[in-house]
């Protein structure tokens, strides 16, 4: 599992009539992790459900980080200290990155839950979909891009396309001393936009813009 990151601040049964929910009941995308992740209350943490305009993996990495930034010590004990064997590293959990993380989030308390927005979603993509084209790594925007520039903190990371990576990627945040993607995707932001598109160089990479 490669990790290379960017950052920058600014029904009916038989027999039996079942109980008719308000809801649809949608697995969550940690549940090969802790059926725990299925309970209802977590279905709150998936903000970006109706956010049609976003992918499915681009709607999930907002899920993913609206239940570790809620629930940080259950994310830490379930999906954190299980992740190395999950990606086939096992040599991740000896790393000082992966430690940190386990510190953090078994002390951190809860941080509040990010909207989708539109405008931060444009951005996003922008500036995903034009540094694939270019195999470019970085933050800087030119030309259509800066106009639609919207945010006050940003992740790039390149090399992986499924949510769950992606949030593991900038939250170990791999020989990043700074930690300023783990920083980032903990800080009380109220809103983000999601995009992952082919890179050029990397296959994917994707964006992570928050605002506040």
């Amino acid at each position: 599992m490669q990790f290379l990151s960017l950052l920058l601040f600014v029904p009916m049964l038989a027999g039996k009539a079942q109980p008719v929910r308000s809801h649809l009941t949608v697995v969550s995308p940690l549940s090969e992790f802790s059926e725990q992740w299925n309970d209802p209350r977590y279905e709150s943490c998936n903000t970006a459900a109706l956010a049609t305009y976003m992918s499915k993996q681009e709607r999930d990495v907002i899920w993913i980080l609206n239940m570790a930034r809620t629930s940080p010590q259950l994310f830490c004990q379930t999906v954190v200290k299980k992740y190395a064997a999950y990606s086939l590293n096992d040599e991740l959990e000896a790393t000082t990155w992966y430690k940190s993380l386990v510190t953090t989030m078994m002390t951190m308390k809860p941080v509040n839950m990010l909207e989708p927005d539109k405008q931060c979603y444009s951005s996003a993509q922008c500036h995903a979909y034009n540094s694939g084209i270019k195999g470019y790594e970085g933050h800087e925007r030119h030309g259509s891009c800066a106009v639609k520039e919207f945010y006050n903190g940003e992740c790039c990371d390149y090399s992986n396309d499924e949510a769950i990576d992606i949030v593991m990627s900038l939250l170990i945040d791999e020989n990043v001393p700074s930690l300023g993607h783990r920083s980032i995707c903990f800080t009380p932001y109220k809103s983000i936009g999601v995009s992952i598109q082919p890179h050029k160089k990397w296959v994917s990479n994707a964006v992570l813009d928050f605002h506040f």
